[in-house]
């Protein structure tokens, strides 16, 4: 029978057991063991602090690239696009590079007629219907700027269509969009929530740079995707349009386009945007596509066609 002397002497061996584990592990780690670790520590430490340097140089050098394009931008663009008159619609993905954007065109000569942001609620499949009214409503009394516009039950392509008639100039023969409707219009999406004028709409432009950015990733992100497509087709049908994206994979408008073999053959694009090297590009291509009437697909993606184009003397 177990009696009570037993579980004494029994838990005595335990902790005892567990004393000399101790004092045996403690002599053991305080040997080879403990300065292997602290060799592999300190190996580690100096690993990371070797790669943050790295880093930071990297950092730096692109910085000075980036100035150096800076300061070269005059001496590539000026004299590009003088007298061209250039609308920018920032899409929602855009934002963070349309002031490069803009700066770069500037520097080319071009006449920036006006900067419109696009809101997310546009693209939002929830605005369809709200959409197709606004766009039969906005131009009244006039009826001008609502010449042909697609009547398919797509609320982003009508609007777009809209957008479009009223920020670029109309062909020869077509309805002439006055001043007061370009405003009306431009007012009454404004109102809506669907787009930000941010400055002053100053006449019809004859080309457009939509400055984009990823895709979606939300649950409604194929059908946001397709409706960005469609603004840039919707535009595409009225102007020399250069997309100003970020990346050309993913199923962003870069990549779209690119994979498309009708709208890659009138649609400009730019993978690298979101930098001074691709802004300047930008508006390279912008000039490519109003001088020589061609359209191209530059960046450093795998699938562009070149760093950037080659312009005629």
């Amino acid at each position: 029978m177990i009696n009570f002397r037993y579980h004494v002497v029994s838990l005595t061996a335990v902790f005892l057991a567990l004393a000399i584990g101790l004092v045996v592990g403690t002599a053991a780690l305080n040997g080879p063991v403990a300065d292997s670790l602290r060799e592999n520590v300190n190996g580690l430490r100096k690993d990371n602090s070797l790669m943050r340097q790295s880093v930071n140089d990297m950092q730096k050098q692109l910085e000075t690239e980036e100035d150096f394009v800076g300061e070269m931008a005059p001496l590539v663009l000026t004299g590009k696009l003088t007298g061209r008159r250039v609308v920018v619609l920032t899409l929602p993905s855009g934002r963070d590079q349309t002031e490069g954007v803009v700066k770069m065109l500037r520097t080319a000569g071009a006449d920036v007629t006006g900067r419109v942001t696009v809101q997310d609620k546009f693209v939002n499949p929830d605005s369809n219907n709200n959409l197709l009214e606004l766009a039969v409503t906005a131009a009244r009394p006039n009826s001008a700027p609502t010449a042909n516009l697609p009547g398919n039950g797509h609320g982003v392509e009508t609007s777009s269509a809209l957008l479009a008639n009223v920020l670029l100039e109309r062909p020869a023969g077509s309805p002439t969009v006055s001043e007061a409707d370009r405003r009306s219009v431009l007012q009454k999406y404004a109102e809506a929530g669907y787009l930000t004028p941010e400055d002053r709409i100053t006449g019809p432009a004859e080309a457009v740079v939509l400055v984009t950015g990823q895709p979606y990733v939300d649950k409604d992100s194929a059908k946001k995707d397709e409706s960005v497509v469609k603004v840039a087709e919707q535009f595409d049908r009225a102007g020399a349009v250069v997309v100003a994206g970020m990346g050309s994979t993913g199923g962003n408008l870069v990549a779209v386009v690119r994979g498309d073999p009708v709208l890659s053959q009138t649609i400009s694009t730019v993978d690298n945007a979101n930098t001074v090297q691709g802004q300047l590009v930008t508006s390279l291509a912008l000039a490519e596509q109003l001088t020589g009437k061609k359209a191209g697909q530059y960046g450093v993606g795998d699938n562009a066609a070149s760093r950037l184009p080659k312009l005629p003397e």
